[in-house]
This record gives C-alpha cells, structure tokens and sequence, in this order.
C-alpha cells in the first residue's frame, strides 16, 4: 500500500511504517489544506491524518478517490468530515484509549494550576516581581472538596472523574447525552445548565463537531457560579471562544484552563492578556509513550486493513 504519513511522527512509529509499506513521510509543519488533501486522496492508497489535516466534503469531491483508508492519529476525528469519507468508501479509524490518562492528567493540570494562580505567580517570579512571601500574596482557591462537573462522561470524561473522587475528595457530577453509568460514586445531571449552577469546575471532555461546536456559549457562562473555573481539554470549538473572554473579563467566572483552541495554533491577543487564563499550547498527549502508543494504535488499524481485516478501531 502506497501511504502517506500527513506529519512528523516518533521516530518507532516511522520505522515501523517504512517497514510495512510504501510509505511518504510529510515533513510539514502545518496541516493539509482542502486542496491539499483531495490530491492526497487521490494519489495514495491509505492515509495517516493527524489534527489540523482538513479531509472536508469538498476534498471528497473531486472525482474518484484511490485512498481506501484514513487512519487518524488521535481520538477526536472532527477535522475530517467522516461521512463523506464513508460515502467515498473510505474507511476511518482513530486511536482510543492510547489518550486516556494523559489528557486526564492535562485536566487535573490546568485545574490545579487555574485554582492555585500557578502561571500568575510564575510570571510574577520570573519578571522579578516577587518579594517574598505574606500572608495574603497570591490567593487562590482551595481544590479539595470542591464539586466538580464533567460534561461528557467517556473514557476521558470517566478518567477524570477518578482523579478528582480519588485524589481530592471532589462530589462528582456529569452530564452526558445518554444516560451512562459510572464505576465511581458519581450523579448524572440530566440537564446541562443545571448541572453548571452546582458545579465548582467544569470540564468540557465532549467529542469534538457539530454536535457539541458552540455548547458552551454566553447563556452558559450565566448559569455558572462567579467562583467557579472553566477547563477545556475537549476541542476548542466546544467552548464559545468571544464568550469565554468576555466572562473572564468582566469576572462573570473566576478563571478558565485552556489545552485548546477554536482557531488552532491562533490564541486572540484578548485572550492571551488575561491573568485569569492558564493556557497551555495543547499538550494533552504530549509524551514520549503517548504519542508512540497512538501511531501504533494508527499503524495496527493501517495494518489489519491492509491484510484484509477489520481495522480494531474502525468508526
């Protein structure tokens, strides 16, 4: 099979790949354009897409597609429009579990470095601003016990919810489209809105696309408490972005935790001024074993396809 790596993969990953099939390693640093990956579809057998390759209906479009697979590297799959692969004959899978923990801990992450004002005083200190400690420098707000809310309660969501029993004696509530049973003392909210007027944190774990794009916008933000933080670790365009900065600009909430963005690698300059505001450059699966174990999870999809099995995590 003549394949096409979209991007720069851990160097295992590539080996296997150059192993196993004709492979073409991109050297970008951006992903595919439209343009770009309707040529793609059509002058390769199978695909590896990675976030920020845009596989959209158009791409589809342009006469008869060669590619037979897309093998996304990563869950969520919202930059590639999946129905249109699947009416091209186009199969897609993605790499579930293999992100769990790791986006999990990004979640725990932002949620203590939010709570705790942690960039805050790290910017402080490395400006030469600090001039000691006192009594009332830098408070922030106490994470054990508080409640927290998770709005989608999948592997992530679910994994997340562990950290915060477990480790800081946090009430658990979720809400999930359907109703969803859970291994940990936890509550399903049945409604969103109600569910943001309990919570302490929330954190967005929803799959990206239509479904969820814009889920939590300005009426949102009103429901929720004036102490409570906001952590997005799902997709940006969850979260109403212009929204977001104007409740954290007028302290309508108390602070955000951001791993990602509606307009990725673009953070608005609004956005990046706020003190209120810990931003991360979407590291969620950023380790060594992480991303290893997500280019095998796409190579073993690739794989099975290609010696005529069903891919494991075909969608």
């Amino acid at each position: 099979m003549k394949l096409l790596v979209t991007r720069r993969l851990p160097e295992a990953n590539m080996a296997f790949a150059a192993q196993h099939f004709d492979a073409t390693f991109a050297n970008a640093d951006h992903g595919l354009s439209p343009d770009e990956a309707s040529r793609a579809l059509r002058d390769y057998d199978a695909i590896l897409p990675t976030l920020g390759d845009r596989f959209t209906a158009e791409s589809f479009a342009g006469g008869p597609v060669r590619c037979r697979i897309l093998a996304n590297f990563g869950v969520g799959v919202n930059h590639l429009d999946v129905a249109a692969a699947k009416a091209a004959g186009v199969t897609v899978t993605n790499t579930p579990g293999a992100v769990t923990d790791a986006t999990a801990d990004i979640a725990l992450m932002l949620i203590l470095m939010t709570c705790r004002r942690a960039s805050e005083g790290e910017r402080m200190l490395r400006a030469g601003q600090w001039t000691g400690w006192e009594p009332t420098q830098m408070l922030g707000t106490h994470v054990t016990g508080l409640t927290v809310g998770i709005v989608g309660m999948g592997r992530i969501g679910q994994a997340i919810a562990r950290r915060c029993h477990h480790g800081f004696g946090m009430p658990v509530l979720y809400f999930n489209r359907s109703s969803k049973a859970v291994d940990l003392p936890a509550r399903q909210v049945p409604d969103l809105h109600d569910l943001l007027r309990q919570s302490d944190i929330v954190v967005t774990a929803v799959p990206g696309g239509a479904e969820t794009r814009g889920l939590i916008g300005a009426a949102e933000f009103q429901r929720m408490k004036p102490t409570a933080i906001l952590v997005n670790i799902a997709r940006g365009d969850v979260v109403d972005e212009d929204a977001l900065i104007d409740a954290l600009e007028t302290r309508r909430i108390r602070g955000a935790g951001l791993d990602v963005y509606a307009r990725e690698p673009e953070v608005p300059a609004r956005l990046r001024a706020l003190d209120n505001a810990v931003l991360l450059p979407h590291l969620g699966t950023a380790t060594q074993t992480v991303r290893e174990a997500m280019g095998q999870m796409a190579l073993d999809n690739l794989l099975a396809f290609a010696e005529g099995r069903r891919p494991p995590n075909a969608l």
